[in-house]
């Protein structure tokens, strides 16, 4: 509800979210960072630290900054108040909730009670607070709306949040441009991106942390006369969403790490085919079940290299929730343009995490989805040997009177299968020249920073904040950093080697092991690119998202 209301308030917001994977609960911590000016990450230090239980006070009190305020619910926790470092408020949260809002079962009021509390800490717009509250238990009973309001109430007009309140002041910045904000996490971002992209059906089977994806899209295609199908496995999702693709409609399928290892196979058949596929994979931490709620990227040499024989495919990764969406849209635009699977990486920090973005210009980016169904004229081949394959969705009508085969056998110009030695030579090296022609077309991202100096950090996918946050801090300490974010991580874009050069050290900073060779995936991949030894590699597999104060500490130490 914070994050929203700073979504509706212009206020930058990023959110991050840790949970257990165990299905009986735990320990979670969620992070929220508003602000008036650019919000890059979820931060390193709290300001304000709020501790329901002992055992959040003894995971979290390191996190607190100096002179931060810890309030504590003084029913349940017991701080040691003999540490200066901070300044300790404690409130009977749970007493006061139980007090408000009458019986001891209404003490899961508690969080709205603090909601109130903060909102009066903070100034926060108690209306539009309010509003989202309504809005949040709306399809609920009428007396469970008005509890929760009395819960804030109560909180609202406790005595401690009008004595905090004078320590804490965001700055008014009005803001540029006359674009409404969206907020939303990564996951519903992507899922409203492949819409606009022109998605209507797809397929998939439930996994954390794809699940929230699959069943936005089960709820909305509908609407646009599309289907999502829940599959019985994951091989069977793949299955369906090939089928949709193969009938003209570009179709989506997803999962996270262990789904994409069952998905595998089909994919090698979509890239031999040549038809058009979207594949999400949301990482998690691996391999195996591994961590289901934790964060990490380690699948990019499954995305890139997870099939048998040579299996082309194209790897796009975006960057923070607003990236989300518009990767969509460009993951379906090569996908038709080329006739080929294109696999999106997002992570479990994205799914989850909340931000507030500049509401997309719908009218200019949605994309017709219909199959183009002309007569296709006398020689037409979908499989030419010089040129990209545009495949005739079944139903149109072939002047030759020849039609030709859909097949996950190497194959001649009509996809007829043949196993002639130089034919599959050709076929190959058509499906090699596809991903170059693409690469050729792909912008070289900007250079954050100065185009030279003495180091370049490079990132991907949502190590985008902490990366730009720590450029920042660094060139205020006078020291020579820049960065570069890669959206397009196979096939890459052109001219990197040239960004390199300007730099004394590359670093690539990435949420994976070092491997047995010192260095993480990407890095490995931009090593063997450009036999540069000068790229080195900053990983960590803590399952945590970057710090800034990690990125800043492997850097410059």
């Amino acid at each position: 509800m914070l994050a929203r209301l700073a979504g509706r308030s212009d206020q930058e917001v990023m959110t991050y979210m840790t949970i257990p994977s165990t299905i009986s609960g735990g320990p979670s911590i969620f992070q929220v960072r508003i602000g008036s000016g650019e919000v890059l990450s979820a931060g390193d230090e709290a300001d304000f630290l709020v501790a329901f239980y002992q055992h959040s006070y003894e995971d979290h009190v390191g996190s607190l900054k100096e002179g931060g305020i810890l309030l504590y619910d003084s029913d349940q926790v017991q701080p040691d108040l003999t540490n200066k470092r901070f300044v300790h408020v404690g409130v009977a949260i749970t007493g006061l909730t139980v007090e408000a809002l009458g019986g001891t079962a209404k003490d899961k009021g508690k969080n709205i009670f603090v909601l109130g509390l903060i909102a009066a800490i903070f100034h926060l717009d108690t209306e539009k607070l309010m509003a989202l509250i309504r809005e949040r238990f709306g399809g609920k009973n009428e007396s469970i709306v008005n509890t929760a309001l009395m819960a804030f109430q109560a909180g609202l007009s406790y005595p401690v949040g009008t004595l905090l309140a004078k320590r804490y002041q965001f700055e008014v910045r009005p803001k540029a441009g006359g674009r409404g904000q969206v907020t939303m996490d990564g996951n519903q971002a992507l899922a409203y991106g492949l819409i606009a992209a022109g998605v209507r059906y797809g397929a998939g089977y439930p996994i954390t942390p794809w699940s929230t994806v699959m069943e936005i899209l089960r709820s909305e295609l509908p609407k646009y006369g599309g289907l999502f199908v829940q599959a019985e496995d994951e091989l069977a999702a793949v299955s369906l969403a090939l089928g949709f693709s193969y009938s003209g409609y570009l179709a989506v399928t997803g999962s996270a790490g262990p789904g994409i290892s069952l998905k595998t196979e089909a994919i090698g058949w979509a890239s031999m085919a040549e038809i058009p596929l979207l594949v999400v994979n949301v990482q998690r931490g691996g391999p195996s079940t591994g961590l289901p709620t934790n964060v990490e990227q380690s699948d990019l040499y499954q995305a890139v290299f997870g099939s048998h024989g040579d299996s082309p495919r194209v790897v796009l990764a975006a960057a923070n929730v607003e990236d989300c969406f518009y990767v969509a849209l460009e993951a379906a635009r090569i996908a038709r343009k080329y006739s080929t699977p294109v696999l999106i990486l997002s992570d479990g920090s994205l799914a989850t995490r909340i931000e507030a973005f500049d509401e997309p210009d719908l009218e200019s980016i949605m994309v017709d989805p219909r199959p183009d169904l002309t007569p296709r004229p006398e020689g037409y081949n979908p499989y030419p040997v010089e040129g990209i394959t545009r495949h005739a969705p079944p139903g149109t009508r072939m002047l030759s009177g020849k039609y030709p085969v859909v097949t996950g056998l190497e194959h001649d110009q009509m996809g007829h299968p043949t196993g002639r030695p130089a034919l599959h030579m050709a076929m190959t090296a058509k499906r090699r020249r596809k991903l170059k022609q693409l690469a050729e077309e792909i912008p070289l991202p900007e250079t954050y920073g100065s185009p030279e100096g003495e180091i370049l950090i490079v990132g991907w996918g949502s190590t985008f904040g902490p990366i730009r946050e720590a450029v920042d801090r660094a060139k205020a300490r006078g020291s020579a950093v820049s960065s570069l974010h890669l959206r397009h991580l196979h096939p890459l874009p052109n001219g990197l080697e040239n960004v390199f050069a300007r730099f004394g050290r590359v670093i690539v900073a990435e949420m994976n092991d070092e491997g047995l060779y010192g260095f993480g995936q990407l890095a490995t991949l931009l090593r063997a690119r450009f036999c540069d030894p000068k790229i080195q590699s900053l990983t960590k597999t803590d399952g945590l998202t970057f710090r800034v104060k990690e990125i800043l500490e492997g850097i410059l130490s």
